[in-house]
């Protein structure tokens, strides 16, 4: 199933990540990871195996920022293997972007193979990066629009979460079919696969992210 959750503009926006996602364990134990940022550099750590064993107090402090995503993984598409941990990140015109993503993208092989006749690198066997190499060739200089284009191209179910230095985005796909909730924390927005999360961290729920729908934080 995949667990999915962001936080922005939050103190301590990688603890509060790490707790999301161990509420969101029943979701996938495969693997977990947690991308932040402090509105310049990335923090990445991903592991295969729990959350509670694989994010320690040493490994979140050295999370740093006020923004984070994360991702527990349940295997789709792709090997239960180290590089298929999510987020994802990856460097192009765009500036470093990371994502998040519960769901299969049907499309995905033929996507992968054009993306390869033109020069695309993968680094592992998710769908999952299919969508940033899209992002990166669209050669769209803002983020939200980068997303928009590349989604125009995948078919399937989808919740993704996208950082950078700059943005949060929240989109989930026009049928619905991955979940995808929004709620508040002392005013700042959170978003989770589930409402389970925002109870953890004493976030109070707003409503679901509509199908279709795609929420920019700045």
């Amino acid at each position: 199933m995949c667990a999915i959750f962001g936080i922005a503009g939050a103190e301590e926006a990688s603890n509060l990540t790490y707790l999301g996602l161990h509420a969101l364990q029943h979701r996938g134990q495969e693997g977990t990871g947690i991308v932040s940022t402090n509105g310049k550099d990335p923090f990445v750590h991903k592991e295969r195996g729990l959350v509670s064993d694989i994010f320690s107090a040493p490994v979140i402090e050295k999370l740093k920022g006020h923004s984070a995503i994360g991702h527990n993984r349940y295997s789709t598409t792709g090997g239960n293997t180290s590089e298929n941990l999510q987020p994802v990140i990856m460097k192009s015109s765009l500036g470093w972007v990371s994502i998040a993503h519960n769901g299969n993208l049907v499309n995905a092989g033929d996507l992968t193979k054009k993306l390869e006749t033109e020069g695309s690198i993968f680094q592992s066997t998710s769908d999952t990066e299919v969508i940033l190499h899209l992002m990166a060739r669209s050669q769209e200089r803002d983020l939200s629009q980068a997303v928009i284009q590349a989604l125009k191209k995948v078919v399937g179910a989808y919740s993704i979460l996208v950082l950078n230095h700059e943005y949060l985005i929240a989109v989930r796909d026009p049928q619905g079919f991955r979940p995808l909730v929004l709620g508040r924390l002392k005013g700042k927005p959170v978003f989770a696969s589930e409402t389970t999360a925002f109870d953890l961290i004493g976030a109070v729920y707003e409503r679901e992210i509509e199908p279709g729908e795609m929420l920019v934080v700045h």
